[in-house]
């Protein structure tokens, strides 16, 4: 890593920190994690004396992750020429290399003696991997950056607690995937926003709030939502690659710390259990100017909402929404939630202050807090493809100076707005149709992603459902 000078020089000033860090906690181990195609942290636990050789040297890391689905199976032909991406590095199933971001260190607060930090992925050569998700949100921040903006986004995630029933795992569940555990209702749910149903639940949520202030994640709110043992919880606005970093934190405290409880906590949209709701993830996001520091949305207008470029922005989301539901709803499961009259959206459109629509204003003419509530994305999400091509999408809108459909003003359902997919072998099909996040995150990670959710679908429709036994077995 040294030789290609990887590390510049605000990340040699975050890299002493981390050192000092290391010996003023007197650290035994870090967590290196990278972020995988679908969004979740996978690594090694090293050393702190390895992490710290990393931060020259980087680390040898297992490239076949790059070709596994949701459920660790192998998807495309991994020994061919290019490894099945047409990447030449990847012929033969390599490893690549680990570059630690050390301005991603933290040190966990329910670990012994424990660091953590996201990591980029690089071939041997200094290359970078095309594949890498967080990578391709990078390339989005600095394209808006030289345009002379910043994403800002604020968090807000809804998902399931459930309480785990063995800590047993039998011989006939050591396949892959697994029978899903067997659980049981953390907290009874159906009063929204009811302050008894959070003080039921109030020990985990006091470990969870302490875990997230600690980690210095920017917690806003901890919310009893709908379904038994949903909770939704927000964070302050960030700039978007630390929202997005952010996010990957969250989730993976969040299961760790309810791990440690003896709890399960699911980011799954709509589980398959009696009386429960889906979960959705929505974006709160606005545009900072950089030369001025103000709310690049705002408008000044009081007959408009919002400005002339968060007008844009708006006419990009919608124009892309139909090939970006891969990346903000990327599970056979996500697609359940896009149901009329549920809050959340079935058809792509925009309003102010309306729930039912896909792209939600808040705030208005004069007021600095303006931004979109993007409402189309599942808790599952990887969170670098879901703001990359958010942010891909409303550039696009800027740069073709391109004109939202008329506002919904009443009911969103009822609109004669385009639907979106109502699963995610239609919203493949609409990706594989398109040309434009294929020359925004790049045709190979494009590529990757569509082979691998084509594999996950196809395994999908070869299984046998309950609904076919209860439907067929006896009537025919």
């Amino acid at each position: 890593m040294a030789e290609h000078g990887l590390l510049g020089p605000d990340s040699r000033e975050a890299a002493e920190h981390s050192r000092r860090l290391v010996e003023e906690e007197g650290l035994r181990t870090v967590r290196m994690t990278w972020v995988d195609q679908h969004g979740a942290p996978r690594g090694k636990f090293m050393s702190a004396a390895n992490y710290l050789a990393s931060l020259e040297s980087g680390i040898d890391f297992q490239g076949a992750v790059l070709s596994m689905d949701s459920a660790n199976h192998v998807f495309p032909p991994v020994f061919v020429e290019g490894g099945g991406f047409d990447i030449p590095e990847l012929t033969g199933f390599p490893d690549v290399v680990l570059v630690p971001d050390p301005a991603t260190f933290r040190v966990l607060p329910w670990a012994d003696r424990t660091g953590w930090v996201l990591t980029d992925s690089y071939f041997s050569s200094g290359a970078p991997v095309p594949l890498d998700t967080r990578r391709a949100l990078r390339r989005q921040v600095e394209a808006a950056r030289a345009e002379g903006y910043e994403l800002v986004v604020g968090l807000e995630v809804e998902l399931y607690i459930l309480r785990r029933e063995s800590a047993t795992i039998a011989l006939h569940e050591t396949g892959t995937p697994p029978p899903p555990p067997r659980v049981s209702v953390f907290e009874h749910g159906y009063q929204y926003l009811s302050e008894v149903r959070l003080a039921g639940v109030n020990d985990v949520l006091e470990r969870l709030r302490d875990a997230y202030v600690a980690l210095g994640l920017p917690l806003r709110s901890m919310e009893d939502e709908w379904g038994p043992g949903q909770i939704e919880v927000t964070f302050d606005p960030l700039p978007v690659m630390e929202a997005a970093d952010a996010m990957v934190l969250f989730r993976s405290a969040t299961k760790q710390v309810c791990e440690r409880l003896g709890l399960l906590a699911s980011f799954m949209c709509r589980p398959g259990l009696p009386n429960f709701f889906s979960s959705g993830w929505h974006l709160h996001e606005s545009l900072r100017d950089l030369e001025s520091g103000a709310n690049a949305f705002m408008s000044e207008d009081p007959s408009e909402p919002l400005s002339a470029t968060g007008t844009q922005f708006v006419a990009g989301l919608l124009e892309h929404a139909l090939p970006a539901t891969v990346f903000s709803t990327p599970t056979i499961n996500g697609y359940k939630r896009y149901r009329p009259y549920s809050f959340a959206p079935d058809r792509v459109n925009w309003g102010v202050e309306n729930r039912g629509v896909m792209v939600r204003v808040q705030g208005g003419p004069g007021d600095p807090s303006t931004h979109l509530e993007n409402r189309l994305g599942e808790p599952a999400a990887n969170p670098y493809l879901y703001m990359a091509t958010n942010l891909a999408a409303g550039r696009d809108g800027m740069h073709r100076k391109l004109q939202p459909p008329a506002r919904i003003e009443s009911d969103a359902y009822a609109s004669d707005s385009p639907l979106l997919p109502t699963s995610l072998w239609e919203a493949v099909a609409a990706l594989e149709g398109d040309s434009f996040f294929a020359s925004e995150l790049g045709p190979g990670l494009v590529k990757a992603m569509t082979m691998m959710k084509r594999h996950e679908i196809g395994r999908f429709l070869s299984e046998v459902t309950d609904w076919e036994m209860r439907e067929y077995l006896e009537f025919y």
